[in-house]
């Protein structure tokens, strides 16, 4: 099976923006660019944080209400020194979460999960950005072909993993929910064909409806 990498999904006119460019540059950056985020890199172009309209969002979340209104938690001091921030630096969140470009959706997935982010730049073995990846990204996924879907999983999932012990098993899919039909030997291959078929990429869901024969009958459906 062939999964998409980070690399095959990333952008790769990555937006950035230097340590020491100021508050309203960034605004400007971002909006003309139609983007909510950007690296923040070094002098070597390595990634040291990410500047999100979230940390600028500091900035005017930290002012005082007027009308006195408005009831605004007591500020951490780190959100105070991110609101009192002017340049990249000081306002962005760090240090930066990356990801290899060979990287799999699913672990760019679990890297994104696990720390809570959005987007995840990209660097090669020196740590230089190549790209970024977003949640968006990752999603694209899911956007594959019935048909390519059906495909892998026809040839490479049932016919070149499994061989001729999984040739009578039938593949449909709609909308990237796959329905497995037909028979094997072996009751205990069709999780194994279940588990296989939930990897491929794009896949939504899974439906067994595989048969298998039963000891002392002539058939019991499985999955």
């Amino acid at each position: 099976m062939h999964h998409r990498t980070v690399e095959e999904l990333m952008t790769r006119n990555v937006v950035r923006a230097r340590r020491d460019t100021q508050f309203k540059e960034i605004v400007r950056l971002l909006t003309e660019s139609d983007v909510t985020a950007a690296p923040v890199v070094d002098e070597l172009d390595r990634p040291v944080g990410v500047v999100s309209e979230a940390d600028l969002l500091r900035k005017s979340s930290a002012q005082t209400d007027p009308s006195g209104l408005a009831p605004v938690p007591h500020p951490e001091a780190w959100e105070r020194a991110k609101a009192e921030g002017a340049r990249a630096e000081e306002l962005m969140s760090a240090p930066a979460v990356c990801a290899r470009p060979e990287w799999t959706v699913v672990e760019a997935a679990r890297v994104m999960a696990a720390h809570n982010v959005k987007r995840l730049p990209v660097v090669d073995e020196t740590d230089r950005l190549l790209g970024i990846v977003s949640r968006g990204d990752l999603l694209r996924i899911f956007l594959r072909r019935d048909d390519a879907i059906r495909d892998e999983i026809a040839g490479d999932v049932l016919r070149r993993t499994l061989g001729p012990v999984a040739w009578d098993v039938t593949v449909e899919v709609h909308e990237g929910h796959v329905s497995l039909g037909g028979s094997v030997e072996d009751g205990n291959l069709i999780p194994v064909i279940e588990r296989l078929c939930r990897s491929v990429d794009g896949v939504v869901s899974v439906a067994g409806h595989i048969t298998y024969p039963a000891e002392g009958s002539g058939g019991s459906a499985g999955g």
